[in-house]
């Protein structure tokens, strides 16, 4: 009796203990698609209920399909004065119905957000959305619509270092994104990778949207950026809608 009730115990403490991990795994990877912020194109104005503006905008919603949750949308509907312009891109390591479930998430919270705006932008943890007047080239590097996060907590010991070392690994992933997929279709625009810091572990990652002609230039902006905003954080990330760039001392990335 008393060996039963001790094996009782024990299996209650392995299945609690098995939840712990479980839930611990889970977070330390950041597998939430949590909120980061939002932009109202205000100068674009608004559009009525039923315009022409809404019905391109309606297709351009409509009309993604579950390719597109692995390499991202890019499309145009209409023509000017209302013609509707849609940028959609999940994480490099998000894709299939993880993706699918972040641009649902996103439609609806750039609809509550920036109602009857014709211009705006909202990001997520897994991905981002883009809805526009303007069809901009994919040369032009869009600067203005950026924001920067960062860790509320200092890292320990040499603060120099530690910045010089995480912007160098920061530009390799940089270099490794803008390099050819190996079938030729076209660049990576996504590098992500680990790299040891002293008795810290660094997670990095870096990405572009597929639309843009000038990956490298956009990622090497970006890392200039964390020095002005972020550096000695644990933890830091520039985004915009051109290309943004993350690092952290816990693991976020999925492999």
């Amino acid at each position: 009796m008393y060996s039963s009730y001790s094996l009782f115990k024990c299996l209650v403490c392995f299945y609690i203990l098995g939840i712990q991990v479980l839930i611990h795994s889970v977070s330390s990877q950041n597998l939430t698609n949590a909120y980061l912020h939002h932009k109202c194109l205000t100068r674009q104005g608004k559009y009525k209920p039923r315009s022409p503006y809404e019905e391109n905008l309606n297709y351009l919603i409509d009309h993604i399909s579950k390719y597109h949750f692995r390499d991202g949308f890019r499309h145009s509907a209409g023509e000017a004065p209302n013609s509707g312009n849609f940028v959609f891109q999940c994480r490099g390591d998000s894709y299939g119905s993880i993706c699918g479930s972040c641009y649902a998430t996103a439609v609806a919270g750039l609809r509550k957000r920036c109602q009857r705006y014709k211009g705006a932008i909202i990001w997520y943890d897994q991905c981002f959305l883009k809805v526009s007047t303007i069809n901009s080239p994919p040369t032009k590097m869009d600067y203005e619509n950026t924001f920067s996060m960062h860790n509320p907590n200092n890292i320990n010991g040499d603060t120099q270092l530690f910045n010089q070392k995480m912007k160098n690994f920061l530009y390799e992933l940089a270099l490794k994104a803008d390099k050819p997929k190996a079938d030729g279709t076209g660049l990576l625009y996504y590098a992500a990778g680990t790299k040891r810091l002293g008795k810290n572990k660094l997670y990095a990652m870096v990405q572009c949207t597929l639309d843009i002609f000038h990956c490298k230039v956009c990622l090497e902006w970006s890392i200039k950026e964390l020095s002005k905003c972020c550096e000695g954080k644990q933890g830091a990330r520039v985004l915009g809608t051109s290309c943004n760039v993350r690092y952290e001392l816990y693991p976020f990335i999925r492999t």
